[in-house]
């Protein structure tokens, strides 16, 4: 496979595994949304889905699919491919030996650099989901809402949340791809007999699953305060960072809402796992994962 092929599968992968998932969870998003937005509104989950589904109709529930799957779709096809790119890179400057003692430094060096680029392609489709997602009646659609943050505010408008949204998004990828590095490492050191080239394809995939949804679990908690604040930044016109943090205040800018963002990323994230891992099996890749020659050492290490 030539590294055309390789980065190309990893692109692929990366608009299939977060394009997908997020679109699939927009009635989570929706909620979550509005909960941060309009906590006086929506106050509980259960309620929070009645309340909709009652004013709005059951089809109300997939309010703002299509800049959801623009959006993470450019996102996660960035977001993957730089992945992998930054990832070799920095081995390769950090050399062999280096590279195997510091791979959690690579891991979070490389996700940190593949989302600061990836988010600048989410932006602009973030800021109109969320206006289409939080406004009162669902009227407006993906162009309408699009054409009105132009006319109103300009190109800023779209590009006023990049802030929090890289607050949010770097340590939530940094977290989301170093936990999960570590959680596929550990699974296959201490839960299974056997490498991970020996195990059958569905174990493998399993493996990338149930590590992604460990690792979700961990960068929803971290990122969640950056994400309050995207949700109020592009819900208000003519509002700054500071302004959105006192009209929250510290609890609900920590609380808010974290519940459900816990369930929908841990969900989120191992199914995304999973579906990139998948993909690269169809294009005749092998998932992530340390290969046998680093377990054994590892080992060897534990019991020395």
């Amino acid at each position: 496979m030539t590294p055309f092929d390789f980065y190309a599968a990893c692109v692929l992968g990366g608009v299939f595994s977060c394009g997908l998932t997020h679109t699939g969870l927009t009635p989570l998003d929706l909620l979550k949304c509005n909960m941060q937005a309009n906590p006086s509104k929506y106050k509980s989950i259960k309620g929070g889905f009645a309340k909709l589904v009652s004013k709005h109709g059951a089809g109300a529930l997939f309010t703002g699919w299509l800049p959801t799957l623009l959006g993470y779709s450019a996102q996660g096809a960035l977001k993957f491919g730089f992945y992998e790119f930054f990832k070799l890179s920095y081995s390769g400057m950090l050399r062999h030996t280096n590279g195997e003692e510091n791979r959690t430094l690579i891991y979070l060096a490389g996700s940190a650099s593949a989302e600061f680029i990836a988010d600048i392609a989410l932006c602009p489709f973030e800021a109109v989901k969320i206006r289409v997602q939080t406004q009162s009646d669902f009227t407006k659609g993906f162009m309408e809402v699009l054409a009105e943050i132009l006319a109103v505010e300009g190109f800023n408008g779209l590009y006023k949340g990049l802030l929090p949204l890289w607050g949010r998004q770097i340590p939530y990828t940094m977290v989301k791809f170093a936990c999960y590095e570590s959680a596929v490492e550990n699974i296959y050191r201490i839960a299974l007999p056997i490498p991970r080239e020996d195990c059958p394809k569905a174990w493998q995939l399993g493996v990338s699953f149930a590590a992604g949804y460990i690792a979700g679990i961990s960068c929803a908690v971290v990122s969640h305060p950056a994400d309050n604040l995207v949700s109020v930044l592009n819900n208000c016109n003519g509002i700054t960072v500071w302004d959105a943090i006192k009209k929250l205040g510290v609890v609900a800018l920590l609380t808010r809402g974290l519940l459900l963002r816990i369930l929908m990323v841990g969900t989120l994230t191992g199914a995304q796992h999973g579906i990139y891992d998948g993909f690269k099996v169809f294009a005749g890749m092998p998932t992530r994962g340390p290969p046998a020659a680093m377990l054994r050492k590892s080992s060897q290490q534990e019991r020395g």
